[in-house]
Protein backbone atom coordinates (compact mmCIF):
# COMPACT_ATOMS: atom_id res chain seq x y z
CA UNK A 1 0.00 0.00 0.00
CA UNK A 2 1.14 3.48 -0.66
CA UNK A 3 0.22 6.78 0.84
CA UNK A 4 -1.71 9.14 -1.40
CA UNK A 5 -0.35 12.61 -0.87
CA UNK A 6 -3.38 14.12 -2.55
CA UNK A 7 -5.97 16.32 -0.92
CA UNK A 8 -7.80 13.46 0.81
CA UNK A 9 -4.72 12.13 2.62
CA UNK A 10 -6.17 8.60 2.44
CA UNK A 11 -4.36 5.32 2.02
CA UNK A 12 -4.74 3.64 -1.34
CA UNK A 13 -3.76 0.32 -2.83
CA UNK A 14 -2.89 0.64 -6.52
CA UNK A 15 -0.39 -2.22 -6.61
CA UNK A 16 2.41 0.14 -7.62
CA UNK A 17 1.93 -0.73 -11.30
CA UNK A 18 2.40 2.19 -13.67
CA UNK A 19 -0.25 2.78 -16.30
CA UNK A 20 0.33 2.54 -20.03
CA UNK A 21 2.49 5.42 -21.16
CA UNK A 22 1.22 5.32 -24.74
CA UNK A 23 -2.55 5.35 -25.20
CA UNK A 24 -3.64 5.09 -28.85
CA UNK A 25 -6.87 6.97 -28.11
CA UNK A 26 -5.23 9.89 -26.31
CA UNK A 27 -2.20 10.05 -28.63
CA UNK A 28 -3.11 8.51 -32.01
CA UNK A 29 -0.22 10.35 -33.68
CA UNK A 30 2.22 8.02 -31.91
CA UNK A 31 0.82 5.03 -33.84
CA UNK A 32 -0.09 6.59 -37.19
CA UNK A 33 1.60 4.62 -39.98
CA UNK A 34 3.60 2.43 -37.58
CA UNK A 35 2.53 -0.90 -39.09
CA UNK A 36 3.62 0.03 -42.62
CA UNK A 37 6.86 1.61 -41.48
CA UNK A 38 7.66 -1.45 -39.36
CA UNK A 39 7.59 -3.58 -42.51
CA UNK A 40 10.03 -1.27 -44.29
CA UNK A 41 12.23 -1.05 -41.18
CA UNK A 42 12.35 -4.85 -41.08
CA UNK A 43 13.42 -4.99 -44.74
CA UNK A 44 16.18 -2.44 -44.11
CA UNK A 45 17.37 -4.42 -41.08
CA UNK A 46 17.30 -7.59 -43.14
CA UNK A 47 19.71 -5.97 -45.62
CA UNK A 48 21.93 -4.65 -42.81
CA UNK A 49 22.12 -8.12 -41.26
CA UNK A 50 22.53 -9.94 -44.58
CA UNK A 51 25.45 -7.94 -45.99
CA UNK A 52 28.05 -9.08 -43.39
CA UNK A 53 26.67 -12.64 -43.55
CA UNK A 54 27.02 -12.75 -47.34
CA UNK A 55 30.50 -11.27 -47.12
CA UNK A 56 31.40 -13.93 -44.56
CA UNK A 57 30.17 -16.72 -46.83
CA UNK A 58 32.11 -15.24 -49.76
CA UNK A 59 35.25 -15.03 -47.63
CA UNK A 60 34.90 -18.69 -46.61
CA UNK A 61 34.35 -19.70 -50.24
CA UNK A 62 37.45 -17.84 -51.45
CA UNK A 63 39.45 -19.04 -48.45
CA UNK A 64 38.42 -22.60 -49.32
CA UNK A 65 39.68 -22.21 -52.87
CA UNK A 66 42.99 -20.75 -51.66
CA UNK A 67 43.49 -23.56 -49.14
CA UNK A 68 42.49 -26.23 -51.67
CA UNK A 69 39.21 -27.04 -49.89
CA UNK A 70 40.41 -27.05 -46.28
CA UNK A 71 38.90 -23.61 -45.59
CA UNK A 72 35.43 -24.82 -46.54
CA UNK A 73 35.29 -26.57 -43.19
CA UNK A 74 34.47 -23.12 -41.79
CA UNK A 75 31.07 -23.26 -43.45
CA UNK A 76 29.76 -25.17 -40.42
CA UNK A 77 30.44 -22.03 -38.35
CA UNK A 78 28.67 -19.68 -40.75
CA UNK A 79 25.08 -20.42 -39.74
CA UNK A 80 25.61 -20.19 -35.95
CA UNK A 81 27.68 -17.04 -36.48
CA UNK A 82 24.84 -15.55 -38.56
CA UNK A 83 22.32 -16.20 -35.79
CA UNK A 84 24.63 -14.73 -33.15
CA UNK A 85 25.28 -11.69 -35.35
CA UNK A 86 21.53 -11.04 -35.77
CA UNK A 87 20.84 -11.38 -32.04
CA UNK A 88 23.74 -9.08 -31.14
CA UNK A 89 22.64 -6.57 -33.80
CA UNK A 90 19.09 -6.35 -32.45
CA UNK A 91 20.21 -6.34 -28.82
CA UNK A 92 22.85 -3.66 -29.32
CA UNK A 93 20.64 -1.42 -31.45
CA UNK A 94 17.54 -1.62 -29.26
CA UNK A 95 19.70 -1.42 -26.15
CA UNK A 96 21.41 1.67 -27.52
CA UNK A 97 20.52 5.29 -26.84
CA UNK A 98 17.91 5.49 -29.62
CA UNK A 99 16.08 2.23 -28.69
CA UNK A 100 15.84 1.40 -32.37
CA UNK A 101 17.56 -0.67 -35.02
CA UNK A 102 19.05 1.04 -38.07
CA UNK A 103 15.91 0.29 -40.06
CA UNK A 104 13.72 1.67 -37.30
CA UNK A 105 15.83 4.84 -37.15
CA UNK A 106 15.52 5.31 -40.90
CA UNK A 107 11.75 4.88 -40.63
CA UNK A 108 11.62 7.14 -37.51
CA UNK A 109 10.39 4.43 -35.13
CA UNK A 110 11.37 3.59 -31.59
CA UNK A 111 10.78 0.61 -29.30
CA UNK A 112 9.62 1.34 -25.76
CA UNK A 113 8.26 -0.70 -22.91
CA UNK A 114 4.53 -0.38 -22.26
CA UNK A 115 5.23 2.01 -19.39
CA UNK A 116 7.57 4.23 -21.44
CA UNK A 117 11.08 3.04 -20.56
CA UNK A 118 13.68 2.71 -23.34
CA UNK A 119 14.84 -0.66 -24.61
CA UNK A 120 17.86 -2.57 -23.33
CA UNK A 121 20.10 -5.31 -24.75
CA UNK A 122 18.26 -8.37 -23.44
CA UNK A 123 14.90 -6.91 -24.47
CA UNK A 124 16.15 -6.28 -28.01
CA UNK A 125 17.70 -9.73 -28.36
CA UNK A 126 14.61 -11.44 -26.95
CA UNK A 127 12.37 -9.34 -29.19
CA UNK A 128 14.23 -10.59 -32.27
CA UNK A 129 14.25 -14.21 -31.15
CA UNK A 130 10.52 -14.18 -30.35
CA UNK A 131 9.76 -12.58 -33.71
CA UNK A 132 11.64 -15.24 -35.65
CA UNK A 133 10.23 -18.08 -33.54
CA UNK A 134 6.65 -16.81 -33.94
CA UNK A 135 7.02 -16.34 -37.69
CA UNK A 136 8.68 -19.74 -38.07
CA UNK A 137 6.15 -21.75 -36.08
CA UNK A 138 2.94 -19.77 -36.57
CA UNK A 139 3.52 -18.69 -40.20
CA UNK A 140 4.23 -15.17 -41.45
CA UNK A 141 0.52 -14.37 -41.10
CA UNK A 142 1.17 -13.80 -37.39
CA UNK A 143 2.22 -10.24 -38.29
CA UNK A 144 -1.43 -9.53 -39.14
CA UNK A 145 -2.04 -9.31 -35.39
CA UNK A 146 -0.65 -5.77 -35.60
CA UNK A 147 -3.55 -4.66 -37.79
CA UNK A 148 -6.16 -5.52 -35.18
CA UNK A 149 -5.05 -3.53 -32.13
CA UNK A 150 -4.72 0.18 -31.47
CA UNK A 151 -1.03 0.14 -30.59
CA UNK A 152 -0.10 -1.91 -33.68
CA UNK A 153 1.63 -4.45 -31.46
CA UNK A 154 2.79 -7.80 -32.79
CA UNK A 155 2.80 -11.07 -30.88
CA UNK A 156 6.29 -10.56 -29.47
CA UNK A 157 5.29 -7.06 -28.34
CA UNK A 158 2.43 -8.50 -26.29
CA UNK A 159 4.66 -11.16 -24.73
CA UNK A 160 7.47 -8.72 -23.86
CA UNK A 161 5.32 -5.71 -23.01
CA UNK A 162 6.78 -3.45 -25.68
CA UNK A 163 5.33 -0.96 -28.11
CA UNK A 164 6.77 0.64 -31.26
CA UNK A 165 5.97 4.32 -31.64
CA UNK A 166 6.75 7.21 -33.94
CA UNK A 167 9.95 8.76 -32.62
CA UNK A 168 9.54 12.26 -33.99
CA UNK A 169 6.12 12.67 -32.36
CA UNK A 170 7.36 11.58 -28.94
CA UNK A 171 10.47 13.74 -28.93
CA UNK A 172 10.20 16.51 -31.50
CA UNK A 173 13.45 18.06 -32.62
CA UNK A 174 13.56 21.72 -31.61
CA UNK A 175 13.64 24.14 -34.51
CA UNK A 176 16.47 26.65 -34.66
CA UNK A 177 15.53 30.28 -34.67
CA UNK A 178 15.30 31.81 -38.11
CA UNK A 179 17.04 35.06 -38.81
CA UNK A 180 15.76 37.01 -41.72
Amino acid sequence: MSYDSGSSGAWRNDGGVPSHAYDPYLHPELFRGVATRRVFAFLIDLVVISVPVILGYLFIAVFGVITLGLGWALFWLAWPASVIWAIVYYGACIGGPSSATIGMRVMDLELRTWYGAPGYFVLGATHAVLFWVSVSFLSPFVVLVGLFNGRRRLLQDFVLGTVVINNSVRAPVPQTARTY
